[in-house]
């Protein structure tokens, strides 16, 4: 595959773990998230905690995130890049919220004080119930019969990027920025004027594909062909239970697709002869099959 393009896609699963999930750009993730976080629960610091929860007990269903940090309050947060629509995404959703709350229980005795949790699901289509809206952020908590906010630490928010449409000459606020970035950055050959700030300035240099290593590069071909065969099944079908087949068997044939994966990333290390432990942390290949690709390449 031939990239014309000069930055990454942030909805592909490598570019969004590329510019949001790494130590150095955690400033660009703290900065998103402060731009839909109330006040009271902005962000000066976080850590990334571990995105795959295995429940309490064996017979627990696993959740993985596609990041999920901690601030520096104690305030959990999961944010997910949706990219095509999913029947139970919702139920996914208040799903995986659960994880953050129950691992705050605490030994012994424990008057049930909780951390706010927020989960953040930044989509790639517009729910049903919304396609004759247009607005783009929806932040959800639980109400009571009268509106009022019954609990105010659980907080599901969703952007609806279909629904953004502004131009750059459009762009007023932080908030209309960001999501320029997620819906056009793929798109753009240079920085734009209005995004001639410190903070985008980073993250364009991050998202720039020449300054990928050969395994990244690898990894990101990957990455964006995964999403375009999903985006593909979902924009040509008309049929929404056909679409939702077609989602569950592409999520089936990238699993499947894993081993193809990692072979591709150890060949390009091999090839910058990179050491075999190296190769085995981020392959999870075993020495043996790493050998074998060596000696056979």
């Amino acid at each position: 595959m031939i990239l014309k393009d000069r930055y990454i896609n942030p909805f592909t699963d490598f570019g969004f773990k590329k510019l949001f999930g790494t130590e150095p750009n955690k400033d660009l993730l703290i900065d998103f998230l402060n731009q839909i976080l109330p006040s009271k629960h902005q962000i000066k610091e976080l850590s990334y905690t571990s995105n795959e929860n295995l429940g309490n007990s064996i017979e627990d269903r696993k959740a993985i995130f596609d990041l999920y940090c901690t601030s520096e309050k104690g305030d959990k947060f999961i944010v997910e890049i949706q990219k095509a629509k999913q029947n139970y995404f919702k139920d996914r959703s208040i799903y995986y919220s659960t994880f953050p709350i129950q691992e705050q229980a605490l030994k012994g005795d424990w008057d049930y004080k909780l951390s706010a949790v927020y989960t953040v699901g930044i989509l790639d289509f517009v729910f049903d119930e919304d396609k004759d809206e247009k607005k783009v952020l929806h932040t959800v908590q639980l109400k009571d019969q009268a509106g009022s906010v019954f609990y105010d630490k659980l907080t599901y928010v969703y952007l609806e990027m279909p629904n953004f449409v502004k131009t750059e000459s459009e762009l007023e606020t932080h908030f209309d920025k960001w999501m320029y970035v997620f819906k056009y950055l793929h798109k753009l050959n240079d920085i734009p004027p209005k995004l001639q700030e410190k903070i985008f300035r980073k993250l364009f240099k991050a998202a720039e594909i020449a300054n990928f290593s050969k395994v990244e590069h690898v990894e990101y071909l990957n990455s964006l062909k995964s999403y375009r065969d999903l985006k593909n099944a979902s924009d040509t079908s008309h049929e929404e239970g056909f679409i939702e087949g077609k989602i569950e068997g592409k999520i089936e044939g990238k699993i499947e697709g894993k081993i193809e994966e990692k072979i591709e990333i150890a060949t390009a290390m091999l090839a910058e002869n990179e050491s075999i432990e190296k190769i085995i942390r981020y392959t999870g290949l075993t020495k043996e099959q790493i050998v074998n690709l060596r000696n056979n390449s």
